[in-house]
């Protein structure tokens, strides 16, 4: 179960898959299940919630992982997120992983009328917290981002979620392996899932997912387009661009934030380098894409997680033609 014979125990699948409504897509959790993914994690910018497409999958699968990549900790209050992990724990019996992160400023703040502030603490005080609210015990704690009194979960699951953490930075990488139980990874390369692992050093086995952005297509150009126009979305949020300095991208990357930062949208989509595009994207044939998902495995990812785009055909036969391979 392995893509290109790379050693990977399991294979993901983000979801659901676009263009269709989420209660038409029955067919894929089952499929997907028969195929050999082994994985289902949903996401939450501004299209569904993390949450409600696991509960379906859920009642529509009986061996497939769940995990939400990710929750935020700033647009749900610490108990209901907690309410709402023990209630997919107890959908999916051990089968459900919470995927929690500090998401960025723009949805915190603009979209949800919050405060990005502290990200490291705040995740750090929602796995302390989350944690013992899942044993059924009473809180009544100041922890150092917020304060909680009284609040006791009236039904906690007969077995914990495991807890994994979105990570960019290096805290947030040693916050997530140390104290999380295992890491989320995205917009990376190959080489940087080896870099940012090799930085934190040893470390207790855990779990490195990474969500990888693939485009199958047989136009190099319209590939090109499409991850050029995904690109500027996400890699002008600041919380990215830093990250991306960070790893070493910053002259590739700079005409493309000046473009942007005098409001030469077009320009700047036009700035950004092929060899970013192939970096951060796995994109070409079925085939083509199978060898670049063994990259980030053999790099140390051990749930590659494909967000897919078809641009010449149907997504379902898509995502049969990327299933993981014996």
């Amino acid at each position: 179960m392995s893509p290109a014979g790379a050693a990977t125990a399991r294979y993901g699948l983000s979801f659901p898959l676009g263009g269709s409504p989420l209660a038409g897509q029955r067919d894929v959790v089952e499929q997907a299940e028969a195929l050999g993914y082994t994985d289902l994690w949903s996401s939450e910018v501004d299209g569904v919630d993390a949450f409600t497409p696991l509960a379906l999958a859920a009642t529509w699968s009986s061996q497939l992982r769940l995990g939400t990549a990710i929750a935020s900790v700033f647009t749900r209050g610490p108990a209901l997120l907690a309410m709402s992990a023990a209630a997919l724990a107890g959908a999916a019996p051990d089968r459900f992983v919470l995927g929690i992160g500090a998401s960025s400023a723009p949805i915190v703040e603009l979209w949800n009328d919050g405060r990005f502030e502290r990200p490291y603490h705040r995740v750090r005080d929602t796995i302390s917290f989350v944690r013992t609210a899942l044993t059924g015990e009473r809180i009544d704690h100041e922890y150092e981002t917020f304060n909680v009194s009284g609040f006791r979960l009236a039904e906690p699951p007969a077995t914990a979620p495991p807890i994994m953490v979105a990570a960019l930075r290096s805290q947030m990488v040693h916050l997530a392996r140390y104290h999380g139980d295992g890491v989320i990874l995205n917009w990376v390369s190959p080489d940087d899932v080896r870099n940012i692992l090799a930085a934190d050093g040893p470390a207790p086995s855990t779990d490195v997912v990474a969500r990888l952005f693939v485009v199958v297509g047989t136009d190099p150009h319209a590939i090109a387009t499409h991850a050029r126009r995904f690109l500027a979305t996400y890699l002008n949020v600041p919380t990215y661009a830093e990250f991306h300095r960070a790893l070493g991208r910053g002259p590739a990357l700079a005409e493309m934030w000046a473009r942007w930062e005098r409001g030469d949208r077009r320009g700047a989509l036009d700035a950004i380098p092929d060899s970013v595009i192939d970096e951060l994207f796995v994109h070409g044939s079925p085939d083509q894409c199978h060898e670049q998902i063994a990259a980030y495995v053999d790099a140390g990812v051990t749930t590659p997680v494909l967000s897919v785009v078809d641009l010449d055909g149907d997504l379902r036969t898509t995502v049969n033609a990327l299933a993981p391979r014996s």
